[in-house]
């Protein structure tokens, strides 16, 4: 899957992927957290590391984005919620603690400070006494209180909040109003735990919780705790977002320099061509290049001879989408292994890669790429061989072809569903199709509309499923995808139907693990498990952005991070700027066919090998 692809359907895989992940937990309900603050706690904090913006930013400007689809509703829970608007709000509030971005070492957001209690599962937050909400609020211990309400609520209409605020934070404690201790529902190691039991703050002062909450809440501007503020919103044209001018953060060590558009302006445009023909007239300052045809085919002419329009390709180090083929062991012959061993020596990515992604995407080799110390650097993906795919075909009993060249055993013809849903996708499938006929499988691409396709998956009624689960997290999650738990089950992510005992205990510890050294070495095993096992079959990873600029946009020094997945996150990083006399001048330049220095830029600093 490609990454701009990916990145739209990533909230429903990701909201899937951790409910059921959720629901896992046997919670000890009655365990609580001490009523007084437990004495010789080890409050840390972090001030030492680098700061990653540009003291040289520039604030002010509008900076002008585009999304695809009008959101439904402004609410970041219930029906409707969970559009690409809502990446922009939640990135608009922020965390109790932070990860910088090229140590990947906590900082603070909205806690000053942090401490870890002896049980291994309880964590406790100073809060920033400084935060405060958009209406000039602080930001207290209250608000975690209602927070905890709010997500339990059968009001809000939101069940996967409501579980995991249930099984997954056990207990919330207030010890004076900048002082919140968690309760997680297992002990995981600290830097762990830092993030996956932490919670965002609810201003119990802006809601009233009741039976009309959903209804009430579409489209109410609710406070929150960044940069940023709605200010105005034209149904089915824009949105627009000003930066609050005395924002509590500003002079913050790990904020300072960052979020410096005064507006952001986010149009509706529907169609991706079209918004690259609003991007080539300069009605939006930048457009993402990640699809080669873009990169290739698109992003060439006079704009960018002369200088007017950059490019950059920046390779970051974050967690790679577990993309590629999920087999179906349930669905004869994928349940022999060797068939599925067969089907990936039959499969000629390197081909597609070198051709219709112009040598763009590389070989993602494991299911978890991207997880630093937790990743497998020994595992690499079965390669293209015709030999050893015709030889395990004649072991399982496929050993005579028809009149088309496909394999038959038993009068069954060797052929596989594929289920997709995404039309880009066609000339990979086709090629991947013809090179597997090579070897005797006839592989039938059935294209579905997305909602169709996840129906099929999920219900396990798939043969073989072309998508991809998102990335994200500190380490890989191995207990929804292969746990026998989840297997020959309908709405799991066990989507492959493994069914390993010996998975299912080094899964099982793992889990429980608490030390990173133990959890790694587990990760290790797991991942060369999966490798045996044969069905999951890696294909792509692009381990980079690509983006197309106006001059006028400019860059910090090292240009992103190790984790940028977007330079021009304007909510998130938040790290460009915009130069308004520059602008003057390009826009000048453009009008007389004036010829500037164009800008082609690569940097490859946190590349992997």
């Amino acid at each position: 899957m490609n990454k701009f692809l990916s990145l739209l359907i990533k909230p429903i895989l990701l909201i899937a992927l951790v409910l059921l992940s959720a629901a896992a937990f046997a919670v000890e309900h009655s365990a609580q957290l001490p009523d007084t603050l437990p004495e010789n706690l080890n409050w840390q904090t972090n001030n030492k590391d680098p700061i990653f913006a540009d003291p040289n930013a520039l604030r002010g400007g509008r900076f002008r984005s585009f999304i695809t689809s009008f959101p439904l509703t402004l609410r970041l829970v219930g029906p409707d919620s969970n559009g690409s608007f809502a990446g922009y709000m939640r990135a608009n509030n922020l965390s109790l603690v932070g990860i910088h971005p090229n140590t990947l070492n906590p900082i603070p957001e909205l806690a000053s400070h942090w401490a870890f209690g002896s049980d291994g599962r309880s964590i406790y937050y100073r809060l920033d006494p400084d935060a405060r909400w958009s209406d000039g609020r602080p930001v207290t211990a209250d608000d975690y209180l209602f927070a905890m309400e709010f997500m339990r609520s059968k009001y809000i209409l939101a069940p996967w909040y409501n579980n995991y605020y249930q099984e997954i934070i056990a207990d919330l404690v207030k010890y004076d109003e900048h002082t919140i201790g968690i309760l997680g529902a297992v002990a995981k190691p600290q830097d762990e735990m830092l993030f996956e039991y932490s919670i965002s703050p609810v201003p119990a002062h802006a809601h009233k919780l009741d039976e009309n909450w959903v209804r009430e809440s579409n489209w109410k501007i609710a406070p929150n705790t960044g940069p940023y503020q709605i200010s105005e919103i034209r149904k089915g044209k824009y949105i627009e977002f000003a930066r609050k001018k005395d924002w509590w953060g500003n002079n913050k060590q790990y904020f300072k320099y960052r979020y410096n558009p005064d507006f952001v302006r986010i149009k509706l445009i529907r169609d991706l061509n079209i918004a690259y023909q609003y991007f080539r007239k300069g009605e939006l300052d930048t457009f993402p290049l990640i699809q080669p045809r873009l990169w290739h085919k698109k992003a060439q002419g006079r704009i960018y001879d002369h200088g007017y329009v950059g490019k950059i390709k920046f390779y970051n180090d974050v967690p790679q989408p577990i993309s590629g083929l999920f087999l179906n062991e349930d669905s004869p012959p994928l349940n022999d292994r060797r068939v599925r061993y067969a089907l990936a020596h039959s499969l000629n990515i390197e081909r597609v890669i070198n051709t219709v992604l112009h040598g763009d995407y590389e070989r993602l080799q494991t299911a978890h790429d991207g997880y630093g110390d937790y990743s497998n650097p020994n595992i690499h993906a079965r390669p293209f061989n015709i030999d050893l795919a015709n030889k395990l075909l004649d072991e399982a009993g496929w050993d005579t072809r028809n009149a088309e060249g496909i394999r038959t055993k038993d009068g069954q013809t060797l052929e596989i569903r594929i289920t997709y849903y995404s039309a880009a996708h066609n000339d990979r499938l086709v090629i991947l199709a013809q090179e597997a006929q090579k070897t005797g499988f006839k592989l039938d691409l059935q294209l579905l509309d997305p909602s169709a396709a996840f129906k099929q998956i999920l219900e396990n009624k798939h043969q073989a499923a072309w998508m991809a689960w998102s990335g994200g997290g500190l380490s890989p999650r191995y207990w929804e995808f292969y746990h026998s738990e989840n297997a020959h089950k309908p709405q799991t992510n066990n989507i492959t139907n493994t069914d390993n005992p010996e998975m299912d205990s080094k899964i099982e510890a793992y889990r429980k693990a608490t030390s990173k050294t133990e959890r790694v070495a587990l990760a290790h095993e797991l991942e060369q498990l999966v490798y045996e096992q044969g069905s999951f079959i890696p294909t792509f990873k692009v381990p980079y952005t690509r983006e197309a600029f106006w001059r006028w946009i400019k860059l910090p020094a090292e240009y992103g991070t190790r984790t940028s997945d977007s330079l021009f996150s304007v909510m998130g990083e938040g790290l460009f700027w915009i130069d308004e006399t520059d602008k003057q001048l390009t826009l000048e330049a453009r009008e007389h066919n004036e010829l500037l220095a164009p800008i082609n830029l690569e940097d490859s600093r946190w590349r992997t090998p």
